[in-house]
């Protein structure tokens, strides 16, 4: 899958203006919205919940919404944020009891499917659940807490996946990456195999809050960068 995709991460964002955020971010050329959400239990952070995904649905957000799930257990929630309008619905394996019966759980919802990979988790519930799987998230830092700084390692897992993708002929599966995607890695991401990024405080929290254009000048430098990418 050659498009790259750019997912704000809205767990940077301003909430007390979160639809107007989104609807600039959006505008200024993000392709998706990212949802980050924690449970104070699977991770120690808590965050947001289905009401704010519905909230953003009825603001007029009409972007694919990518919802990431770091709660334990998965299979109660899913449902909520199927009905909220979320696209994209992804879990860790290890927070389900069972893995095959969340990912389908999603697809009988109506959305597409994913799993999470801590940055230490191995890939290898992949070589049975590949074919319920729409998306592979790659966590390169360890969750719960924006501005972390990005593992390196996490490169040679996402070559690993890109090959593991390749050898399923699935190539509508999508593989994203969550965790100091900056514009100063982000062409070595992509050549490592990764086409939709997560940004959070990257992109909103460099952000001046009184540059109206603030967003077009750092989503420009992404696309500078992707642009450069070898096929």
């Amino acid at each position: 899958m050659s498009d790259f995709i750019i997912a704000p991460s809205i767990l940077s964002a301003n909430f007390a203006a979160l639809g107007d955020e989104v609807d600039k971010v959006i505008a200024s050329g993000a392709d998706w919205v990212h949802f980050d959400v924690m449970d104070n239990h699977y991770v120690p952070n808590l965050t947001i919940g289905p009401l704010v995904c519905e909230a953003l649905r009825k603001h007029g957000v009409t972007a694919p919404i990518d919802v990431h799930l770091m709660v334990k257990p998965v299979d109660r929630i899913i449902p909520d944020f199927a009905k909220a309008g979320a696209t994209y619905i992804t879990f860790h394996p290890e927070a389900s009891e069972h893995v095959d019966r969340s990912l389908q759980l999603i697809r009988d919802h109506g959305c597409k499917s994913g799993l999470v990979f801590n940055p230490a988790t191995p890939l290898d519930v992949l070589e049975y659940a590949i074919e319920k799987v729409d998306m592979i998230l790659l966590m390169s830092v360890n969750p719960g807490f924006g501005g972390q700084k990005f593992i390196p390692y996490v490169l040679d897992k996402a070559r690993a996946a890109r090959k593991i993708i390749d050898a399923s002929g699935r190539t509508d599966i999508r593989l994203e990456i969550d965790g100091g995607v900056s514009p100063a890695n982000i062409r070595e991401i992509a050549e490592a195999g990764v086409d939709t990024f997560v940004s959070g405080s990257a992109l909103f929290g460099k952000a001046n809050s009184s540059d109206a254009n603030r967003y077009d000048t750092i989503l420009s430098e992404f696309r500078a960068e992707l642009a450069k990418v070898k096929k």
